[in-house]
């Protein structure tokens, strides 16, 4: 099941720093959102439900130390995946 993907601001700009400082990256980042966007649950993206504070949401691997934290929504009839941030594990837990 193919989700569109809505990019909040807080995403854009993480990620957006991020790339600058690892521009290596975005073809990694690049490669995690469409495989999220197919398939949320591949086994590759290791998500999971986050709990505590981040409770509602999930996260899901995209490199060695790269997480993107997200929640699924529904979006004009549909559900779709809002991109909450992204990070290196530390910077989004």
């Amino acid at each position: 099941m193919t989700r569109i993907l809505l990019r909040s601001g807080p995403f854009v700009r993480a990620a957006k720093k991020y790339v600058k400082r690892n521009p290596a990256a975005a073809a990694d980042i690049r490669s995690t959102l469409n495989l999220l966007s197919a398939d949320a649950f591949h086994a590759s993206l290791k998500a999971h439900k986050l709990k505590g504070s981040l409770d509602g949401l999930w996260a899901c691997s995209a490199g060695y130390d790269l997480r993107v934290v997200f929640r699924f929504v529904p979006w004009q009839g549909h559900e779709a995946i809002l991109l909450e941030t992204i990070g290196t594990h530390e910077e989004v837990y």
